[in-house]
């Protein structure tokens, strides 16, 4: 009986028959392997497709309320009876109005004279009256005696007080946190003049006295000091420039130098 060809003589297998066995394993893993492939792919297709849909229904779920929402309804809504609300038309960089910030008033001159004494906070000058040398926290504005006292600007009546150095005091509050301090005043003062009460420019709230004990050795004055915002400043630089040149220069502590 003749042989076929895959037939192995004698018992063993020729190698034709292993080589054709090995094709046929090789080409089965191969298209194994392409299947293999081919339905990842399609897997991370149908996940991707599936992680998109689910992303945008996310989306549209958690989709902000926006300006367009409000003003423009759906064209398939039945419109409502609820009124729209009123545009707002101020800017949101915009500062809501506020009053104008509180300056200092101009001061007034509060008596007919000359400058005695300047404003000396920082170098001390010398006392007439004490025969020392020491700071000056106002001005000292020579005048008659009995001269009145006018109120340098608007304001109230702060304080009324008898200091046993400086005599009658009056302090009357401006705006913007200021103070003035008249002393040095006569004893009587006029009636309307107690805490409280509402003053004016140039209304006259006492006269010059003598009852400023470390200043009596000084010719008729008046002393001004001034405060803003609970600081001791120099009053003079309240005044408008027409008084100030109407004021001599202080010249007390220069004559005091010439005399030693």
């Amino acid at each position: 009986m003749p042989q076929t060809p895959n037939q192995p003589q004698n018992g063993k297998e020729s190698k034709f028959a292993r080589k054709l066995r090995a094709i046929r394993v090789n080409r089965a893993v191969f298209l194994s392997a392409i299947i293999i492939l081919l339905a990842l792919a399609v897997i991370l297709v149908i996940t991707a497709v599936t992680n998109r849909a689910r992303r945008r229904s996310a989306e549209e779920v958690i989709k902000p309320v926006t300006g367009n929402d409000l003003t423009e309804p759906n064209q398939s809504d039945e419109p409502t009876s609820a009124k729209p609300e009123p545009e707002n038309t101020t800017k949101s960089d915009d500062k809501p109005n506020q009053p104008p910030a509180e300056t200092v008033p101009t001061l007034s001159l509060p008596v007919d004279g000359s400058l005695l004494q300047a404003h000396s906070a920082d170098l001390q000058v010398f006392s007439r009256t004490m025969q020392d040398y020491r700071v000056h926290l106002g001005v000292d504005l020579a005048t008659v005696a009995d001269a009145p006292v006018l109120a340098a600007a608007d304001g109230t009546v702060a304080r009324v007080w008898d200091d046993p150095m400086m005599g009658k005091c009056v302090a009357i509050s401006h705006a913007a946190d200021s103070l003035t301090v008249y002393k040095n005043l006569a004893a009587e003062l006029p009636e309307d003049i107690t805490v409280g009460a509402s003053v004016v420019r140039g209304q006259r709230i006492g006269t010059v006295g003598d009852t400023a004990l470390v200043e009596v050795a000084e010719e008729p004055h008046l002393h001004l000091e001034m405060t803003v915002g609970g600081l001791q400043v120099n009053p003079l630089d309240y005044f408008p420039a027409s008084i100030l040149d109407a004021l001599t220069q202080d010249a007390s502590y220069e004559d005091v130098n010439t005399e030693k």
